[in-house]
């Protein structure tokens, strides 16, 4: 216990001596929000990974997923890294870091109202993202809970008041920067914790290969009546797992605290390096942590999935481990779940500050005022999120998949068409985003309130913000074509970086090439 306490006690005073530290670049709004934009590749990789992995994937979607699809759920992992990393670094990265630039917009919903010129499109945005962060951001505590109750026996409203105090403290202080430092290290925290707690789980039953044994001797008829389903390639149900893999990859596309941390990178050629950094950490934190859930019903015998639900898997699974081990675990959950939250809270306080109460509420508001304002409000979200989370929590509304499946599929069903063509095609039209605003937070809404209605496989929160995003992509176009066609002028404005000449290096350019005569 007092190795446990000694690693916490460490951990949180490096959080706060950063956040102290990075207050020199928090004294307007784009140092507070954007670090500046002067965040270099590993900071802005890391900032984006540990963003994107949380106590909700290690404890809620790492055992959930795991006991349905056994080892095939590695392919989310895979999915994360190459579809949620690779892909949107490449996609959109570059474009999102210029143009947002261009349009000098901090925000999702203020590039939205530069791109289509609507300020109506961006307070809609903002009203969303504010309201669907919410439930996501609960389910960050829900997931600490169960690690806490195993490792600590601490009350679980203790536990989430001390991690929001602390998270809160760091990230008004010193705002982004001080948040992507702090993920950083935490990063690396994740990074040896995951392979270190994989090793020491699969040693406790035999090894790898003595592990893959067992899990092949396992059977549920209600799952599949297929022999070794669950040790297979692809797993008992291929179809369901696809879901997962489109809403936890593809999702991070449309999700305003991930694509944020494009506008913060530094230069281009921070954007190579980034690219490759975020992508091997995913690898190996998304990947080992679905990885390990895939072995959850080797512990079958220690859980009651009825009773205790899925979120008790990946706790029962390392109750075991040594001390020092458990306290490694309790790090890395904590390290992961506590950078999800300091950037969802300043995407959320710094979206309702710049895209909703200023101009629209407080006229004229300074740069010395907004910064204040966002800073109360990171309090104020935090408080909100925690009182959810101690409600949500005493009352067993539902488990930490479908709160994050609910805000996934809201924000990325959303957002997600409208900024990828919006960065890239200029025939966007702002009523198509409003249907698309409309369309995505409408399905996750109506699928909370009236799931039974809904077809089989869409009841799933999972798979409905799936198909949220997927069918995005085709109502955005199709609706664009059939609506008037945006001013050009106003449009030939905000792709007009496309155009600007620049100087690069040799090695990203070839230099002196004529062309050849035909």
């Amino acid at each position: 216990m007092l190795i446990k306490i000694l690693l916490l006690c460490v951990f949180f005073a490096i959080m706060i001596c950063i956040g102290i530290y990075c207050r020199k670049h928090a004294t307007d709004v784009n140092g507070f929000v954007l670090g500046g934009r002067s965040v270099g590749p590993w900071l802005t990789a890391f900032a984006y990974g540990t963003s994107y992995f949380s106590a909700v994937i290690f404890i809620g979607y790492a055992g959930q997923f795991g006991w349905k699809y056994g080892i095939a759920s590695t392919w989310i992992g895979i999915g994360n890294a190459l579809i949620g990393s690779l892909l949107a670094w490449v996609i959109l990265g570059r474009r999102t870091r210029i143009m947002t630039q261009h349009l000098d917009s901090a925000t999702m919903p203020e590039f939205f109202g530069a791109r289509f010129d609507s300020k109506a499109l961006k307070v809609g945005a903002s009203v969303i993202i504010f309201i669907f962060l919410i439930p996501y951001t609960a389910s960050l505590y829900n997931g600490l809970s169960r690690l806490f109750g195993m490792a600590f026996n601490i009350d679980y409203t203790l536990c989430i008041i001390i991690m929001a105090v602390l998270t809160g403290i760091y990230v008004i202080a010193g705002g982004y920067m001080a948040t992507a430092i702090n993920d950083f290290i935490q990063g690396i925290i994740m990074l040896f914790g995951i392979v270190a707690v994989i090793a020491a789980v699969l040693m406790s039953k035999g090894g790898f290969m003595e592990a893959l044994n067992g899990l092949a001797s396992v059977e549920d008829p209600a799952v599949s009546t297929t022999p070794g389903a669950f040790n297979s390639f692809f797993g008992p149900d291929p179809l369901n797992l696809m879901g997962v893999v489109i809403l936890t990859s593809l999702g991070t596309w449309g999700l305003p605290q991930m694509v944020q941390k494009f506008y913060a990178i530094e230069s281009e050629k921070s954007i190579h390096k980034g690219t490759i950094i975020s992508t091997v950490f995913a690898l190996i934190v998304a990947g080992g942590c679905y990885f390990l859930g895939g072995f959850g019903r080797l512990f079958s015998d220690q859980i009651n999935i009825e009773a205790d639900g899925f979120d008790a898997i990946i706790p029962t699974m390392l109750s075991n481990l040594p001390d020092a081990l458990v306290g490694l675990v309790v790090l890395l959950v904590l390290s992961a779940s506590m950078s999800t939250l300091s950037s969802l809270v300043m995407a959320s306080s710094s979206t309702l500050t710049i895209d909703f109460l200023k101009d629209n509420f407080i006229k004229n508001m300074s740069e010395k005022t907004q910064v204040l304002v966002i800073r109360i409000l990171i309090v104020v979200f935090i408080a909100i999120s925690v009182v959810i989370a101690v409600i949500q929590y005493r009352s067993a509304v539902t488990f930490i998949a479908q709160l994050m499946g609910v805000s996934w599929g809201a924000l990325a069903g959303a957002f997600l068409a409208p900024l990828l063509y919006g960065l890239y095609w200029k025939g966007t039209t702002k009523i198509a985003c409003w249907c698309s605003y409309i369309w995505g937070a409408g399905l996750m809404i109506l699928n909370l309130l009236f799931r039974d209605s809904f077809p089989m496989i869409l009841q799933s929160p999972i798979n409905a913000g799936a198909f949220a995003m997927l069918a995005g992509l085709i109502i955005v176009p199709v609706v664009s074509w059939l609506t008037p066609k945006p001013d050009r002028q106003m449009v030939e404005n905000c792709f007009a970086w496309y155009e600007e000449q620049v100087t690069v290096p040799a090695k990203f350019a070839l230099a002196g090439e004529e062309k050849k005569e035909e």
